[in-house]
């Protein structure tokens, strides 16, 4: 099994908890240079983050920077031509499935069906209550939108669902997706979302789960989707530790492995051991410039080492 490897895309989202410095005098070129950067180095996907306001109270840790996906992905659909477009993820909650598959739809079919669909509950109460969003009902809300993006998503012109929270019928949306069915990965660590992947996505995306407590997680997705019938493939991800290739020279901190290619190789092999699929990772760096070579590196000397 080979295990595949992306990227969260720096810039475009900047928390306290993974941005590095000198993203804050960032913007689109960088953006772009390491998005391209990502395709040549032969990256499965790129990833961009989604919250549509940040309150106060959060804003000192998570800053106001979060680009919105669907412009975001657009443009780097544009200047990419293989790497996949990833949601992650998209809190698909917070918006009604119609409007979602109308965006995502075209997304789609203009990238040439590069997009893969990751999906969210949320967890800031201030954006669901600003968008009259039940945030107590979050995970229903979700549970439900899956179901309607499905079918809105899927090969019919003129889509239908009829649940709790929306119903609809009779109103077709063309574009439609160039996939014949777009994936859509579920994230989160919580035993509700665990569940949620197993049972209505086509994928999982932890988060924050170091690596020792994957392996648990994973066998419940296998049992829960064993119990119920689930067929057809499924991609069990995880993210990385920070990762330097080399000797950086200056402090990237205690969690980051650094070494040569074969040692952080030899490490990330370890999650394939666990049944993941493919992982996320994410470079130390103090410029564009590092960054791009890390990914370089990655590439060309680690990447091959995966397999």
């Amino acid at each position: 099994m080979t295990l595949a490897y992306g990227i969260q895309l720096p810039v475009q989202s900047q928390s306290t908890l993974y941005a590095e410095a000198w993203e804050a005098a960032a913007g689109p070129a960088d953006l772009v240079a390491v998005a391209r950067a990502v395709e040549d180095a032969g990256f499965d996907y790129l990833a961009v983050c989604d919250h549509v306001g940040v309150p106060r109270r959060l804003a000192g840790a998570m800053s106001t920077v979060w680009y919105d996906p669907v412009a975001t992905l657009a443009h780097l659909a544009a200047v990419t031509a293989r790497v996949r477009l990833l949601s992650h993820v998209a809190v698909v909650g917070l918006r009604h499935p119609l409007l979602s598959a109308k965006q995502y739809a075209t997304l789609d079919h203009l990238s040439g069906g590069r997009l893969v669909l990751g999906v969210g509950a949320g967890h800031v109460r201030e954006e669901f209550e600003a968008l009259g969003v039940d945030f107590a009902r979050r995970g229903a809300v979700l549970d439900e939108s899956i179901d309607a993006l499905r079918a809105a998503l899927g090969p019919e012109e003129f889509p239908e669902h009829h649940g709790t929270f929306h119903d609809f019928a009779g109103l077709g949306q063309r574009p439609r997706p160039a996939q014949p069915s777009v994936p859509v990965w579920v994230g989160g660590s919580s035993p509700a979302a665990v569940r949620r992947a197993a049972l209505k996505g086509d994928g999982w995306l932890p988060q924050g789960d170091p690596r020792e407590r994957l392996p648990a997680q994973i066998a419940r997705i296998r049992a829960l989707r064993s119990e119920h019938g689930a067929e057809g493939p499924f991609a069990v991800g995880a993210i990385a530790e920070p990762l330097y290739v080399g000797r950086a020279g200056w402090e990237v901190g205690r969690r980051t492995l650094t070494g040569t290619p074969e040692e952080i190789a030899e490490s990330l092999r370890a999650y394939r051991a666990m049944g993941v699929d493919q992982i996320q990772v994410r470079f130390r760096s103090r410029s564009r410039a590092e960054l791009i070579e890390q990914i370089g590196v990655f590439g060309a000397e680690v990447a091959p080492r995966l397999d």
